[in-house]
């Protein structure tokens, strides 16, 4: 298990959600390059209290933004300007890297989050929700990455069952279909631990 990359297929779909319990499950260490958005509280503080991790298994951000927008718009409002050159990977293995919405999120000047991924060189799980909409953001998604050059690992699935679209993308987009979280009525460390363990096999991220 040297790592992945988790993305979303857009926001809110709970790619963070799932980040936390992946990297709680392998043990492995979660990196946030680039947090745009601090009122509400941060990523790395969600994974760091749904994952069971250990503190220091939380690496900091190479960015830190205030405003909760998309991180090229936040940079600007900071006048901050992010440097691909602050991006590199740690070296903390097994890793798992959180990314910003979807795929094609820019980060300032021409740089997206998919050209990031393909440097990076890690494999990519795409995180979509099961709802309406889901076949055409996932199935985008995944060409997107692939048109980059990104080895795609397989797609996540968060939200109530929907086996149609699920097996509809996995089979057009000829892409592993990993499993499913549900949402869950009380989210904290020993419940989505659970939902890992019964939604997907730990054996597909080795």
């Amino acid at each position: 298990m040297t790592g992945f990359i988790v993305t979303g297929t857009d926001t809110d779909v709970g790619k963070t959600i799932f980040a936390a319990a992946l990297a709680g499950a392998m043990r492995g260490w979660y990196w946030k390059p680039v947090q745009a958005g601090l009122e509400e509280g941060t990523d790395a503080g969600s994974v760091g209290r749904l994952s069971g991790l250990p503190a220091d298994y939380i690496l900091p951000e190479a960015y830190r933004l205030t405003s909760a927008c998309s991180p090229h718009r936040a940079a600007a409002i900071d006048g901050v300007t992010i440097d691909a050159a602050r991006l590199a990977l740690p070296l903390q293995r097994p890793l798992v890297v959180e990314g910003a919405g979807g795929a094609l999120v820019p980060l300032g000047g021409d740089m997206l989050y998919a050209d990031l991924f393909a440097r990076w060189a890690l494999p990519v799980i795409v995180v979509a929700r099961t709802g309406l909409g889901t076949i055409n953001h996932s199935l985008m998604t995944i060409e997107v990455l692939r048109a980059r050059g990104c080895q795609v690992h397989g797609v996540a699935f968060v939200g109530a069952a929907v086996e149609d679209s699920e097996a509809t993308i996995a089979r057009l987009g000829q892409v592993r279909r990993l499993g499913r979280l549900p949402w869950l009525p009380e989210l904290n460390a020993d419940a989505l631990a659970k939902a890992f363990t019964d939604g997907f096999d730990l054996g597909d991220f080795a």
